[in-house]
């Protein structure tokens, strides 16, 4: 069992400076994987590196934390672009992107995304203001070598991300054009899928006696993937909360186990799962192992409805009683998918896999399609009547099987005695909506809408900034607990909560967000008095 200290160290140990190493710790990532710890040693010595791996390896870590490494450590040339990162599309520039922005927290260190149909003139003010790191889609990259409103005579690290797509989509030229413009004394990276001969062609124009790097794909025996009904929801970042609580409703899972990337991510979620009227554990590599067992011991024995873990928890965690595996964030590789969905579906059983992911995410389901040769249904959120229909189809359900189990003679009695006085359609019916109606409490119609609230509709929702956040030792639950029991108003209409050092964002309703404002003014959370700010969440 490691310790949260050991989890550093993983990443110590591979050269990395104390400020990179504690950047990706405080963003809660539990270890290095296979080609972080293959590739970070090989970029901080200064070698170029043709690398092997594909999306979803964690391959971006693996070429960002070594080029953060080596520009902080050189003062010189603050300003410049220093390093610069191709990719072939828009979509993967600002994923790119953000994940160097968050590493480089706290380093000085300016990160500027250009890509094609975004305004050109907000990327020249960026530019002119002073960046040491572009990460660029090749063809944006020549517009500004051309307008010369991006010089690259500085470049000390050239990464040239997912390489076989660019020359795939045409930028051979293109590349050729933009390595031409940076010194011949840069260090390059470049990361593809295969060592296909065009990619060692162009290895061989750019990069100086590489070193390789290949992690290898592990090949699944024929017939290994269980019998499991796997479904995908695209949904926004800020909307992966509120789907989640819509998908648990509709899908009332036995025993889920719900994956997320890093442990500060797990702690978060249970919380707010917690908040929400859902049993659930949180299980990281953070914790101790006398709490690991006692989390285990819970969800073994059905006292805990949800674990929330992280890959490093649950590695060879072996339930057979686990109904649904969810992937609330997106696994490092297509081969982790395989082995967390087989979490679920043991023993003969059918099991259920759900992923949530954003729209610039569905390429990953075409690696996880192509490893499994199992077509993913792209699946649509459930809406309040969809909701509505699977609880009255699970009344029924109850209802049979309690008429099959017999005893009912004493309630025959009081129910033919209110025959008498009313029709006996209208007594069963009455006797089911008691019974629904103490399982759900619904609020009372005048404290919502008559149509339920959704958290995808545009226009309903408001985002409320709460002055209090991490520095306050604020978790959602004390969020949800607020606006709740101050507000009146129930949990499940709360959307999503992210927590800032010295402030908080909530999403909610936009037909309550007075009655919660004022309401918030008039109390404390956790013994601090706030202020409340809104604006349109859409």
């Amino acid at each position: 069992m490691k310790s949260p200290a050991s989890d550093a160290a993983g990443f110590e140990s591979l050269g990395l400076s104390a400020a990179l190493v504690g950047a990706v710790n405080a963003l809660g990532y539990e270890e290095p994987t296979p080609i972080q710890k293959e590739a970070i040693p090989v970029l901080l010595a200064g070698s170029d590196m043709l690398g092997q791996a594909a999306t979803g390896t964690g391959k971006t870590a693996a070429f960002a934390l070594p080029l953060l490494d080596t520009l902080s450590r050189d003062a010189k040339g603050r300003g410049k672009v220093r390093a610069l990162v191709l990719v072939p599309t828009r979509e993967l520039a600002m994923q790119v992107a953000e994940a160097l922005h968050k590493y480089a927290k706290g380093s000085n260190l300016n990160v500027v995304p250009v890509y094609g149909g975004a305004p050109m003139d907000h990327q020249i003010r960026a530019l002119r203001r002073g960046t040491e790191v572009v990460v660029g889609t090749p063809g944006r990259v020549l517009d500004h070598l051309r307008r010369r409103t991006l010089d690259l005579s500085a470049v000390q690290v050239l990464v040239l991300d997912e390489a076989d797509e660019m020359l795939d989509m045409g930028f051979a030229e293109d590349i050729d054009a933009i390595v031409s413009e940076t010194p011949e004394t840069r260090q390059t990276a470049l990361f593809a899928a295969t060592f296909a001969p065009k990619i060692m062609a162009i290895a061989g124009r750019h990069l100086k006696n590489p070193k390789k790097v290949q992690i290898a794909q592990e090949k699944r025996a024929a017939g290994k993937l269980p019998r499991i009904r796997q479904v995908a929801f695209i949904v926004g970042k800020g909307q992966k909360i509120a789907a989640l609580g819509r998908i648990l409703d509709f899908e009332s899972p036995k025993s889920a186990i719900v994956f997320c990337r890093t442990r500060l991510e797990v702690d978060e979620l249970a919380d707010t799962l917690n908040a929400h009227g859902y049993g659930a554990q949180a299980l990281h590599g953070g914790m101790v192992q006398k709490q690991r067992d006692r989390v285990m011991q819970l969800f073994r024995t059905e006292k805990a409805d949800i674990l929330v873990a992280t890959d490093v928890a649950a590695r060879g965690l072996d339930i057979d009683h686990v109904s649904h595996v969810v992937n609330f964030d997106l696994p490092t590789a297509a081969e982790v998918y395989v082995h967390r969905i087989g979490r679920t579906g043991r023993i003969g059983r059918e099991g259920v896999a759900i992923t949530l992911l954003a729209p610039r995410e569905q390429r990953f389901l075409q690696y996880v399609e192509r490893l499994t040769k199992q077509k993913i249904e792209i699946g649509k959120l459930p809406t309040e009547a969809d909701l509505r229909k699977r609880r009255l189809e699970s009344a029924r359900e109850t209802l049979r099987a309690r008429i099959a189990a017999g005893g009912l003679e004493e309630m025959r009695e009081l129910i033919e005695s209110m025959a008498e006085e009313f029709d006996i359609i209208d007594v069963a019916a009455a006797a089911v909506a008691i019974a629904n109606d103490g399982a759900e409490k619904a609020p009372p119609p005048d404290e919502v809408e008559d149509e339920p609230f959704d958290h995808g509709s545009s226009g309903r929702l408001t985002l409320l900034r709460i002055s209090v956040g991490k520095e306050e030792s604020i978790r959602p639950a004390d969020l949800v607990g607020a606006i709740a029991g101050e507000a009146g108003v129930p949990s499940r209409v709360i959307g999503a909560i992210k927590i800032h050092d010295d402030y908080s964002l909530v999403e909610v309703p936009a037909e309550l967000s007075e009655r919660i404002i004022e309401a918030l003014k008039r109390t404390k959370i956790r013994g601090n008095k706030v202020t409340v700010q809104s604006k349109p969440a859409r």
